[in-house]
C-alpha cells in the first residue's frame, strides 16, 4: 500500500509544471480580487471542503455544490443526481462566476454530466477552469456525458488515480481508495506553488489562520468581513 501511494505521489511531483500553471491561474484571480470556485460531487466533495475555510487555505475560495450530490444526504440519490443532465449547468448559472474568477472541478472519473457541465458552462462564460481528474480512470469510466472533464479545462491536473480508485492488494486491487489522498496532495501542492508565485509578484495572499492559535480568530474575522458578501457560505446560519 505505502509503495503504491508513494509511486503515485512521485508521479504527481513529476507533473509539477501543470501545478505551476494552475497556480498561476489562481494567483491571477486572487490578485485581481476574483474568487476561486471549487466544485465536485460524491467523495470529491471532500476536496471541495479542503479548499474552503481551512487553516492555511485561501479565503477567496467559494464552494460550489448541490446538496443532492452529497452522499451523507442519501448515497444512492447522490449517485443519481450526479448523472442528471442540467444540474451542473444550473449550478454555474446560479453562481455567476466571471472571467476574473477561476473554477476548480474535482472529479476522478470526469465522466458524469455534473462535473462536465460545470466545466463546460464555466468555459462558455470565459472563466478559466482547472480540472483535477485522473486521465487513466476517465479513459475506462462509463461515458455518461458524451465527453469528459479534461476536455473542458484550461489546465488539467492529472492525479494518476488508477481505474476503480483502489490499490490493494497490488495483484488484484479491491480496497484502499487513493483519490482523496492524491486530490488533497494536489491541492496542497498548488497552494505551495501559489505561495511562491505570490511572493515573487509581491502579492499578499488572503490565507486563513487556524482558529486554535493566538490571534487566529481576529485575523480570520478580517477575511470574513472582506469576502463574506461574495461567499455566502461563510455566514450561513448567522
Amino acid at each position: 500500500m505505502r509503495e503504491n501511494v508513494r509511486e503515485l505521489l512521485d508521479g504527481l511531483d513529476a507533473r509539477h509544471g501543470d501545478i505551476q500553471r494552475a497556480a498561476a491561474l489562481v494567483l491571477d484571480a486572487v490578485a485581481g480580487d476574483g474568487l476561486v470556485y471549487a466544485a465536485g460531487a460524491g467523495h470529491s466533495l471532500a476536496m471541495v471542503c479542503e479548499t474552503f475555510y481551512r487553516a492555511g487555505g485561501l479565503a477567496a475560495a467559494r464552494p460550489l455544490w448541490d446538496p443532492q450530490v452529497l452522499p451523507l444526504l442519501g448515497a444512492l440519490r447522490s449517485s443519481g443526481a450526479e448523472r442528471e443532465p442540467g444540474r451542473g449547468r444550473a449550478l454555474i448559472e446560479a453562481a455567476e462566476p466571471t472571467p476574473a474568477d477561476v473554477v476548480v472541478v474535482f472529479s476522478t472519473s470526469g465522466r458524469n454530466p455534473y462535473p462536465v457541465e460545470i466545466a463546460q458552462t464555466a468555459l462558455a462564460r470565459g472563466v478559466p477552469v482547472i480540472a483535477v481528474t485522473s486521465l487513466a480512470a476517465s479513459a475506462q469510466a462509463s461515458d455518461r456525458s458524451g465527453t469528459r472533464l479534461a476536455d473542458h479545462a484550461t489546465v488539467v491536473l492529472d492525479t494518476g488515480v488508477p481505474p476503480g480508485d483502489v490499490v490493494h492488494p497490488a495483484a488484484a486491487p479491491r480496497t484502499a481508495a487513493v483519490s482523496t489522498i492524491l486530490g488533497a496532495y494536489v491541492w496542497s501542492a498548488l497552494l505551495a506553488a501559489l505561495d511562491g508565485l505570490a511572493e515573487r509578484r509581491g502579492v499578499v495572499l488572503p490565507l486563513w489562520t487556524s482558529a486554535n492559535v493566538p490571534g487566529g480568530d481576529e485575523r480570520n474575522a478580517e477575511l470574513v468581513a472582506r469576502y463574506g458578501d461574495r461567499i455566502p457560505e461563510l455566514n450561513l446560519g448567522l
